[in-house]
């Protein structure tokens, strides 16, 4: 517990400026994370946030750019949360990748996917380290979003997904499909390791991420690879953003989002 004193004299050594910004935040929650940055962690006596849910919780819902705490304090990780689908849950949308525009490579090396990159505020991939210290921590369902250039959205649901630790290659463990008209092309990647450029897992006689233009849960090599380079509508056979049972292997999609939120208990 700290001191009141001790509160108070961190407040006061702030700049203006920062105090201002502090307390034009609309949101208590975003309040209690800046504390958080400018204060010892000490002084921080509210749970930080791990994931989306947490975030809705501790009273703010608006979809947006939210910082998360996958591994407590000295772990933050800026995500995208998607607060308005699915009303009824208490359980909100963590975003985990997306790919909208084209706007940022994905034909990345493996510390890349690791630790992630691009901005959650359009495209990004939030990384395989922080996606495998989500998924320990609690049970995940997946839901994949999807948009083609003709304006047609659908979508695919599967019952659980984690990723395993680095030492096991990040493993995929993907859940039941339960429902989506975008099909199951998830599945057969399941049970796999992740492929980069310079770190081949997958089961084929070269390498999946250099032949498919990106990183993934490569088999021999896909029915989903969300990760390829982003072209427009109808291109060179396994080489776009591809859902094989929606559009099949030679249409890149417009948009797709991988998104978990904790399966309600």
């Amino acid at each position: 517990m700290v001191h009141e004193d001790t509160l108070t004299t961190a407040l006061l050594s702030l700049q203006t400026s920062s105090l201002t910004e502090l307390f034009c935040f609309s949101s208590l929650l975003q309040l209690r994370v800046m504390l958080a940055v400018l204060l010892p962690v000490a002084a921080y006596q509210s749970p930080l946030p791990t994931d989306c849910s947490d975030i809705y919780r501790a009273g703010s819902g608006t979809d947006g750019v939210y910082t998360i705490y996958p591994a407590g304090p000295t772990s933050p990780v800026q995500v995208y949360c998607d607060m308005s689908r699915d009303d009824s849950s208490a359980e909100k949308w963590t975003v985990i990748q997306r790919r909208q525009d084209g706007t940022v490579n994905f034909f990345m090396k493996w510390d890349h996917y690791k630790t992630g990159f691009g901005r959650a505020a359009g495209e990004y991939w939030l990384g395989l380290e922080t996606m495998h210290l989500l998924t320990q921590a609690k049970t995940y369902e997946l839901r994949v979003d999807m948009e083609d250039f003709e304006g047609q959205n659908v979508f695919a649901l599967y019952s659980s997904f984690s990723v395993g630790p680095e030492s096991e290659g990040y493993k995929l463990n993907v859940g039941t499909f339960t429902k989506g008209a975008a099909g199951d092309s998830l599945t057969f990647h399941n049970g796999m390791k992740f492929t980069t450029t310079d770190k081949d897992q997958d089961t084929h006689g070269s390498n999946c991420a250099r032949l498919c233009y990106g990183g993934f849960w490569y088999v021999d090599c896909f029915y989903a690879n969300p990760n390829g380079v982003y072209t427009w509508g109808p291109s060179p056979r396994a080489a776009g953003v591809q859902w094989r049972t929606f559009k099949g292997l030679e249409y890149s999609l417009k948009t797709i989002t991988m998104k978990i939120r904790p399966v309600a208990t």
